[in-house]
């Protein structure tokens, strides 16, 4: 099996995490400064050439109530991009809570969230792309 990606979209930032080998365990990658990055979609594409991707697993944030908001719409747009750029499938994946579960899980290992925003978006990445690894099990 092809490694997936799993990414965390954000204005400023965005949060990158890859599975291994076996498709069972998603671990942190790397931060994407957007202001900073010239092609936030040139740069993951490289990623996905470079490192065998299979799937690409976008995190799409709901409102709590299931409705899509403004950030949905942007995500959606991204996924675009990515689909033209990138030769596997672009899979959005509901991502409600993955930011708080994200920070809550940096608190519990100790780390000052305010000192980790260079990480919450992989975090944040890492539990999207659990989630889906995790799906994809259970269909066998």
């Amino acid at each position: 099996m092809k490694r997936a990606l799993g990414i965390d979209h954000g204005d400023a930032r965005i949060g990158l995490a890859i599975s291994d080998d076996l498709g069972m365990l998603a671990h942190a990658l790397e931060t994407i400064y957007v202001k900073e990055t010239v092609d936030p979609v040139a740069h993951i594409a490289a990623v996905v050439a470079s490192r065998d991707i299979g799937h690409i697993v976008l995190g799409l944030p709901r409102n709590m109530d299931g409705t899509y908001g403004p950030a949905a719409e942007k995500v959606r747009a991204f996924a675009e991009k990515l689909r033209t750029a990138c030769p596997c499938p672009v899979k959005l994946w509901d991502e409600r809570l993955t930011s708080v579960a994200a920070q809550r899980s940096l608190h519990e290992a100790g780390r000052n969230v305010k000192n980790s925003r260079e990480v919450i978006d992989q975090v944040a990445a890492q539990l999207i792309l659990q989630g889906w690894l995790d799906s994809q099990a259970m269909l066998g």
